[in-house]
């Protein structure tokens, strides 16, 4: 257990061969009242890892008739030895657990079943800043209309200011009315850079004919849908090929050389992925998480190994004092 990083989800389901026993006086944040009979040793041994870990003993937050709560029954004798455990964070997301009366998994032992719904949380979306489109100077007449526009607000002044703040944002706000600022939507998706207007209503059209197919299975509608799903494969044929062309089109020219020795960077800097450790193991194997410990262990590691003298050098070394001393 030591050797999970805290933020995964774990579910351990054992023969802990102990009595956690009825109650939780003391340990109500690890169990709860519905255990079985008093506790013994080994019970509080599991009571004891659960504290220690985090965790909470599911078997006993349920309240279950006594024949739906005894894992473990022999003649006369009934008890509770088969425990399932999860971290505390993750109790919400079980929503019973209890003995299959009547099912056998081993001698003796019934079946421990445990009905867990994983929560999946969803990724609220950032809001991308407005930006001004400075990138547009770099045309001559966007160029010179922002001069003007300049000059104008700073009360036709050619030296500026002295003070900065005031200049900057003059010069900002001069910005965002010649040359207008982004729109704060998101960036189109890497796998459909090369899409446009026809591609999608292709597929708006298809999506429409689908509906219409789902709810009247007839063989125009089936089709209908077939011709449409077959128009919008030629049409994105048609729509990556156009955008391809005009992507080496852009290679040709200066601005595109620029593009491509940045995508060179930056597939570069992507293969290192020396900064993409996060784990490694110490001596003994157990599994180092947090990156303080994981760099201590690299600089152990090198150190040893720049240090201390490889096999082939020992082995040469013990060669020569037994010849040293047999006097060859």
């Amino acid at each position: 257990m030591e050797s999970i990083p805290t933020g995964e989800r774990v579910v351990i389901g054992a023969d802990f061969n102990g009595h956690v026993g009825e109650g939780n006086t003391g340990d109500e944040e690890v169990m709860g009242k519905f255990g079985v009979k008093e506790r013994n040793f080994e019970g509080q041994m599991v009571v004891d890892f659960a504290k220690r870990m985090d965790m909470g003993v599911v078997n006993t937050y349920f309240q279950k008739r006594e024949e739906h709560r005894v894992t473990y029954k022999s003649g006369v004798r009934s008890t509770q030895v088969d425990y399932i455990l999860c971290r505390r964070g993750n109790l919400k997301e079980i929503s019973d657990c209890k003995v299959v009366v009547g099912e056998s998994v081993a001698r003796q032992h019934r079946m421990v079943v445990c009905r867990m719904t994983l929560m999946v949380c969803k990724k609220k979306r950032s809001e991308i800043e407005k930006k001004t489109k400075w990138w547009k100077l770099k045309k001559e007449e966007c160029c010179e209309e922002f001069r003007q526009k300049l000059r104008q607000a700073l009360g036709g002044q050619v030296v500026l200011p002295d003070d900065w703040e005031t200049t900057a944002e003059v010069i900002r706000e001069t910005g965002r009315k010649v040359l207008g600022v982004s729109s704060g939507r998101r960036k189109e998706d890497k796998e459909t850079w090369w899409w446009n207007e026809e591609v999608q209503d292709g597929i708006q059209r298809k999506r429409l004919a689908k509906k219409k197919w789902d709810m009247d299975r007839t063989e125009e509608n089936r089709q209908e849908y077939k011709e449409l799903q077959r128009r919008v494969k030629r049409e994105v044929s048609k729509a990556k090929q156009k955008a391809y062309d005009k992507l080496y089109t852009r290679l040709d020219t200066r601005e595109g050389e620029k593009d491509l020795y940045r995508l060179a960077r930056q597939r570069d800097r992507d293969g290192k992925d020396v900064q993409q450790v996060r784990v490694i193991k110490d001596r003994d194997g157990r599994v180092l998480t947090s990156e303080e410990s994981v760099q201590r262990r690299w600089k152990e590691y090198f150190e040893e190994l720049m240090n201390e003298e490889n096999e082939r050098e020992k082995r040469v070394e013990g060669v020569n004092s037994v010849e040293q001393k047999v006097g060859f």
